[in-house]
C-alpha cells in the first residue's frame, strides 16, 4: 500500500523524547528514518526504564518502524557512514547537545550549503542565541521555565504536568514543520533550515494562562482538577463514592444541566450562578450544591442524566485502562508492533487517512541495522565523502 512518505529518507541525529517523536511520526507516514546512536548504550532514552517487556516504555513509544545505527561520529570511518547517509537524505533531524552538530560540521549550514534541496530541522532547548542558548533543557525544566508548574497542581502545591507536554509540543511543531518544508520543496526544489525551540513550543501552549495572569489583574490559579476560568469543570462525587468529570461551557448547557439533571430549575437565575464569572466567583457554593444532589444517583445513572442532558462528562481511568477503552476496542485503534522482547500493543496514529494503513513496523535493538547500512552505503562512503 503506497504510503504519503515513500521514497523519503529521514537521517535522525536524535535522543530522548522531543526529535524522536517527529520523526516516528514520519516512519508512521511512510518515510524511511534512519537513526543514528552513540556507540555504548545509543539513545539515553533507552535507559529510562524497564517496563516494557524489559525495554524503555519512552523508547517503545518514540522509535518504531526506525532502522538503529551504532557510530561514532568522531571516528573517521563512521563519520564517512555518517556524510554517506546524509548525502541521501531529503530530511535530517537533530537535537544534539547545543552547538554539537556546528563544532561536528553537521549544522544546517554546512549541509545545505552543498545540498540546497535538503530540509534540515534542529531541536533546541532555549534557541540559538541570547543568554540561555547553551543552557541544558529538559522536559521539566522548560515547564518550569515557561510557566506551566505555576499553573498546574493545587492551591498549595504546584506540579509538573504528567506526561513530557514541553517535548511533545516541540516534537509535533518539528513533525508540521517538516511536512510544511516537503511540500513547499516538492513545489520549488529548494529544502529548508527549520529550528525548533522548547521554550517557543510551550510558550504557544502557555499563551491562554499568560494573558489570564497578565491582562487580568492577577496571578495564576491553580484549581487542581477543577478548570481555573470554567465552572462547574471538574469532578464531583456520586453517591457510590465514585468521582465524575463534567464540564459546562456556556450558559444554554447550565441550564439544561438545572432543569434535566439537577432537578432545580430555580438554580438557572440564582445570582451565585447565572453567569459563567458567576460561577467560578462562587465555585465551592455550585459544587456543595451538585454534590448534595449527585448523592442520591450511582456514577453509572449520573453518566446517564448528563448525555440525555447533553452535558459533557468522562469517567476518571487509570493510565492502564487506556488500553481497555471501550471506545478504541470498538473503533479497532490497537495493532501489534514487534520490540526485541517481544510484540506490544500500540495505538494507530490520530491521523486517520481513508484508504491507507499507517506502517507502524517494529521497534529496532540498538545497532540492529548497523551492518546492513554499512554494507549499503559502503561505495558512497568509500566514494570520499568530507566533513
Amino acid at each position: 500500500m503506497r504510503q504519503p512518505l515513500d521514497g523519503i529518507t529521514v537521517v535522525a541525529l536524535e535522543q530522548a523524547v522531543a526529535a524522536p517523536l517527529a520523526t516516528r511520526h514520519l516512519a508512521d507516514l511512510g518515510g524511511r528514518v534512519i537513526k543514528i546512536e552513540r556507540p555504548g548504550g545509543g539513545d539515553f532514552a533507552r535507559q529510562y526504564d524497564r517496563a516494557v517487556r524489559g525495554q524503555s516504555s519512552y523508547f517503545v513509544w518514540l522509535n518504531r518502524g526506525k532502522e538503529s545505527v551504532v557510530l561514532d561520529l568522531k571516528a573517521p570511518d563512521d563519520r564517512a557512514v555518517v556524510d554517506a547517509l546524509v548525502a541521501r537524505a531529503d530530511v535530517v533531524v537533530q537535537n544534539l547537545a547545543p552547538g554539537a552538530a556546528d563544532r561536528l560540521g553537521l549544522g544546517a549550514d554546512a549541509l545545505r550549503s552543498r545540498r540546497p534541496e535538503l530540509i534540515y530541522c534542529s531541536i533546541s532547548g532555549y534557541g540559538t542565541d541570547g543568554p540561555y542558548r547553551s543552557k541544558k533543557a529538559y522536559d521539566l525544566l522548560v515547564q518550569c521555565e515557561t510557566g506551566v508548574l505555576m499553573t498546574t497542581g493545587t492551591t498549595e502545591v504546584p506540579s509538573k504536568a504528567g506526561i513530557s507536554i514541553a517535548d511533545i509540543a516541540t516534537g509535533m511543531y518539528a513533525y508540521s514543520g517538516i511536512l510544511a518544508a516537503l511540500f513547499e520543496r516538492a513545489r520549488t526544489g529548494v529544502g529548508a533550515s527549520l529550528h525548533v525551540a522548547m521554550i517557543d513550543a510551550m510558550g504557544e501552549w502557555m499563551a491562554q494562562p499568560m494573558y489570564l495572569s497578565a491582562y487580568g489583574g492577577g496571578g495564576p490559579r491553580r484549581t487542581g482538577a477543577r478548570h481555573a476560568s470554567i465552572a462547574p469543570y471538574g469532578p464531583y462525587v456520586a453517591g457510590d463514592g465514585e468521582q465524575v468529570f463534567l464540564a459546562v461551557q456556556h450558559d444554554r448547557e447550565w441550564r439544561a444541566l438545572c432543569t434535566e439533571v439537577l432537578r432545580r430549575p430555580d438554580l438557572r437565575d440564582d445570582a451565585r450562578f447565572r453567569r459563567n464569572v458567576d460561577r467560578v466567583e462562587h465555585d465551592a457554593e455550585l459544587t456543595a450544591v451538585l454534590e448534595a444532589a449527585f448523592v442520591r444517583l450511582r456514577a453509572d445513572d449520573l453518566i446517564d442524566l448528563l448525555d440525555r442532558a447533553g452535558i459533557a462528562n468522562a469517567r476518571l481511568r487509570a493510565p492502564e485502562e487506556l488500553m481497555r477503552h471501550p471506545q478504541l476496542d470498538a473503533r479497532h485503534r490497537w495493532r501489534s508492533v514487534e520490540t526485541p522482547g517481544g510484540p506490544v500493543q500500540a495505538l494507530l496514529p490520530p491521523v486517520t487517512v481513508t484508504g491507507t494503513e499507517p506502517v507502524m513496523s517494529g521497534v529496532p535493538a540498538l545497532g540492529q541495522h548497523t551492518e546492513a547500512i554499512r554494507a549499503e552505503f559502503a561505495g558512497d562512503a568509500s566514494g570520499g565523502a568530507t566533513s
